[in-house]
């Protein structure tokens, strides 16, 4: 068998052949892997009863199929921040409606639980970075994130909050076991 040449041209880019990123050459073979894995976590999540896995992995699969793929670098880049807007939103409703009065804030910020409170929401915060820095540096991480968050539900009928917290505790055990080397 021949070699192959060093690097081959496709219009104005110089690429590399497939030797060097054997992924390329997976996408050729595998075009539809990411369908595959999106129907399996449908599955599971079906499985599971987890609703926002299920909702997430069918509203992949019709932008995929609707040829709609402009949307996913959106998706990626602010499909979090979207969340966590939400999220925050959910959480602040109480206040909003006047259900929650400053008294009751003083209070809560000086009672041992509400030091506790704070001290919690700091940690939490904090794991929550290194959960997005981790899945910044390897996203294939969040299939693994989501088969324990979906073990979590099912086992030891825990309530999912997200695959960011899921992260950061996956970042803290990954820095442990990388200082005792």
């Amino acid at each position: 068998m021949p070699a192959p040449p060093p690097f081959r041209t496709s219009g104005n880019t110089i690429q590399p052949p497939d030797i060097y990123y054997p992924q390329n050459r997976l996408r050729q073979v595998m075009p539809y892997a990411g369908v595959t894995m999106l129907v399996v976590l449908l599955l599971v999540g079906i499985m599971a009863r987890s609703n926002l896995i299920s909702i997430a992995a069918c509203i992949l699969l019709i932008l995929r199929f609707s040829n709609l793929n402009f949307i996913f670098p959106l998706l990626e880049r602010r499909g979090l921040e979207v969340g966590l807007l939400f999220l925050l939103l959910s959480i602040l409703v109480p206040i909003a409606q006047g259900m929650v009065t400053g008294w009751d804030l003083v209070y809560n910020l000086t009672s041992l639980p509400g030091i506790m409170a704070v001290i919690g929401g700091i940690t939490a915060t904090h794991m929550n970075s290194e959960g997005l820095k981790l899945l910044g540096l390897k996203p294939e991480v969040i299939f693994g994130l989501v088969i324990g968050s979906i073990f979590g539900i099912v086992f030891f009928r825990g309530v999912p909050v997200g695959p960011l917290m899921a992260a950061g505790i996956a970042a803290l055990y990954l820095e442990i076991i990388h200082r005792n080397r």
